[in-house]
């Protein structure tokens, strides 16, 4: 099946480009969320006027990630998690935890453009790439620290026998 991308695609395409993918990924992954269309005349004579207007959006789109990578560049998020005596956190630290608190602090960002391979689980300063467009990536710089300790419990039981 030929389809007509109407998005950015991971590992498949740019906006606008004909592809052709299986026909069961087409019809039950990109066509119900209308990120593409089929390839038919009708579509490819729609799609070149598309383009063009994509072309524009782009250009849009890259000069407001450029703007806030500059408005990213001095943010550090700090983070603090219980751990263990390794300095391994019992939880971890995920894109959307970074996300939310992107949010608390004036930028909307959503979660799956932050590049986080896998979930923060140590303590330490960490530098995670934010893909804001298909040529601009931001750094932010993401601070895990331990939780102290509210009280020390007390170490000896007293048994009477």
């Amino acid at each position: 099946m030929e389809v007509i991308l109407k998005e950015d695609v991971a590992n498949l395409g740019h906006r606008g480009d004909v592809v052709k993918v299986a026909d069961g990924y087409g019809r039950n992954f990109l066509l119900p969320r209308k990120l593409a269309l089929q390839a038919t005349q009708a579509n490819k004579a729609v799609i070149e006027s598309m383009k063009a207007a994509a072309a524009r959006r782009s250009a849009t789109e890259k000069t407001q990630a450029e703007e806030l990578v500059a408005k990213l560049a001095p943010v550090v998020l700090s983070f603090t998690r219980k751990s263990g005596e390794n300095g391994h956190l019992f939880g971890s630290v995920t894109s959307s935890d970074i996300a939310a608190d992107l949010a608390t602090q004036g930028y909307e960002i959503d979660r799956r453009k932050i590049n986080l391979p896998e979930p923060l689980k140590s303590i330490g300063t960490f530098e995670v790439a934010i893909k804001l467009h298909r040529e601009v990536t931001a750094h932010v710089k993401v601070t895990v620290a331990a939780e102290a300790e509210a009280a020390a419990e007390p170490a000896t039981e007293t048994v009477t026998a």
